[in-house]
């Protein structure tokens, strides 16, 4: 898809966050734009210029620094994903003409938690989804309709919607044999067809 349609998602990857990201892309996918993670970079190229062209090649991304964290008491937090947010502002900054156009969302799970360690970013589109899947697809959808003033479902309709996915992908999968293994390291780009084809087959 074309920059426009781009999103560039910096969040964490734990089964712990799984249930948000798999949310907020079938959100993304569904409203007809193109959800991409650094986890799809390419092991043939440095992890940290593979993010870079992901930045650059998005309009609009999600950055969730719920995990700026420590695991437990001693443990330094994580700074990933911070660090891609700043590397996200820079493009802007001192990216090309069409980089000024770039929006971006920051989830946290507890609202205004961030000023807490940058509280530079106040005033940019900082959401709290409270660690809740129907809230950041709720919340994803009502930036893209402020950004875009198109016409969407709402956040419970994509709920709903996101649901029945479920149930009927547990199908396909049980008839493709196979294992939650299969379906929890299913490809990224894989889990993005399988909810395109189920898209067109409710036409």
């Amino acid at each position: 898809m074309t920059f426009e349609k781009n999103v560039f998602i910096n969040c964490p990857f734990d089964s712990e966050y799984r249930p948000i990201l798999k949310a907020v892309f079938f959100c993304l996918v569904s409203l007809d734009y193109n959800p991409l993670l650094s986890e799809t970079v390419s092991s043939s190229k440095p992890r940290l210029e593979g993010i870079l062209d992901l930045i650059e090649k998005s309009k609009y991304s999600i950055h969730d620094l719920s995990r700026m964290k420590a695991a437990k008491k001693g443990d330094l937090s994580r700074s990933n994903m911070p660090f891609e947010l700043g590397l996200d502002v820079g493009c802007i900054r001192y990216g090309r003409k069409k980089h000024k156009e770039k929006c971006m969302l920051i989830f946290d799970e507890e609202q205004y938690r961030y000023q807490k360690s940058i509280s530079d970013i106040a005033g940019s589109d900082i959401e709290s989804h409270g660690g809740q899947p129907l809230v950041a697809i709720r919340k994803t959808r009502n930036w893209i309709y402020r950004l875009e003033k198109i016409s969407l479902k709402s956040g419970n309709a994509l709920w709903d919607l996101y649901n029945i996915f479920l149930t009927d992908f547990e199908i396909i999968a049980k008839s493709r044999n196979l294992s939650q293994e299969d379906i929890e390291e299913m490809p990224w780009g894989e889990f993005k067809q399988a909810i395109q084809d189920w898209l067109k087959g409710r036409k």
